[in-house]
């Protein structure tokens, strides 16, 4: 047990926040130990009858099958990739981002009548995620088709048309969309990634409102001077050999992943010095 909580408490705290709460919510769920509908957002109820723990339990409550185990690899994946390169020392920045992304996913699905806002945080993540991607970097679907990152959450997207209809899709197309202001707002146009080309610092229109109140850093136990980006990438990605003088760069390589956008890094590795060498 000793074994197993050291390694939960190596993951990033939000991350671990964001599992722990997806499992506790859709779980009992699936063993029958509450009734589902307990759990989704019903505007009435929400509003009316002030049942506002369905605002918290409605973007966690997973699919009522196999497929929840996808959506919980896939939501473990882009978060802790965006935690640990993108929000490294800055977790209570990515708590409050998450907590603001929210809002326009539960407006933006009030016209739609979803129960569930699951697949539009799941597919904000994804977006950006992928929109901060190192441009090149290659994605694999279930371990079959490699296409670029910057093209995952649209096929996401299909899959989602083919497997849950319209209105399954139109829930992604909502994340994509808050995906895609969360990137521009807080990261910029040019800021990063496959959307920009560079891995620097923050710089989008939404830069101050997207920074942690002082309280919620000190919750983190985040000082203001460790409040920095962390500037490295994000993604499953592998890169081409460093080229020699008088060589050309090749191109990018495949990245690894099944069934969920990657979110890990790849690392570059020094140049190095021959034994001899001074």
């Amino acid at each position: 047990m000793a074994e197993i909580a050291a390694e939960l408490r190596k993951i990033p705290p939000v991350t671990r926040f964001l599992v722990f709460s997806s499992a506790g919510t859709t779980l009992p769920a699936l063993l029958g130990l509450v009734s589902p509908w307990r759990l989704f957002f019903v505007r009435e109820l929400v509003f009316g009858d002030m049942e506002v723990w369905r605002l918290f339990t409605s973007f966690f409550i997973g699919s009522m099958d196999i497929n929840y185990i996808f959506e919980l690899a896939m939501l473990y994946r882009n978060s802790n990739g965006l935690e640990l390169q993108h929000y490294e020392r800055r977790s209570s920045d990515y708590a409050w981002q998450l907590l603001l992304a929210s809002v326009p996913i539960v407006l933006l699905t009030l016209p739609l009548r979803s129960f569930s806002h699951t697949r539009a945080l799941l597919h904000a993540l994804t977006y950006l995620s992928s929109a901060l991607a190192p441009p090149g970097a290659i994605t694999s679907i279930f371990g079959l088709v490699n296409i670029p990152t910057a093209y995952y959450p649209y096929a996401l997207l299909f899959l989602d048309l083919l497997v849950g209809g319209r209105k399954y899709a139109l829930q992604g197309i909502v994340g994509m969309v808050v995906g895609h202001l969360w990137w521009w707002g807080v990261f910029g146009r040019n800021g990063l990634g496959a959307g920009g080309g560079g891995r620097g610092s923050l710089g989008g229109w939404a830069e101050g409102l997207a920074k942690a109140p002082r309280w919620l850093r000190d919750w983190f136990g985040e000082r203001a001077g460790e409040n920095v980006p962390a500037g490295r990438g994000g993604g499953v990605y592998a890169y081409p050999p460093r080229p020699r003088a008088g060589e050309t760069s090749g191109g990018a390589g495949a990245g690894a992943g099944a069934g969920a956008a990657s979110s890990a890094t790849g690392y570059r590795w020094g140049s190095g010095q021959r034994l001899g060498d001074s």
